[in-house]
């Protein structure tokens, strides 16, 4: 999508929005531009070793399952 389209787009369903939402949005935006610079990508040996760690959890019966999960968050 063009970002002139976005723009027109943003524009139009911006004022739609109560003011809370609007600061709600904001915020949002302003998250995405303040991406923690000192955060450090792991190497692909890492990433390997914590997939391989996640398996072994899930294989010893470690997990919730996402009924459970669902079950859990509607008591929020």
């Amino acid at each position: 999508m063009a970002t002139s389209t976005i723009k027109k787009q943003f524009d139009n369903y911006l004022p739609l929005l109560y003011n809370k939402q609007q600061t709600l949005l904001l915020e949002m935006v302003k998250s995405f531009l303040n991406v923690d610079k000192e955060a450090k990508r792991i190497t692909k040996k890492q990433y390997n070793k914590e997939i391989d760690e996640a398996v072994e959890r899930i294989e010893k019966g470690n997990f919730v399952s996402h009924k459970d999960a669902l079950k859990e968050l509607s008591k929020w």
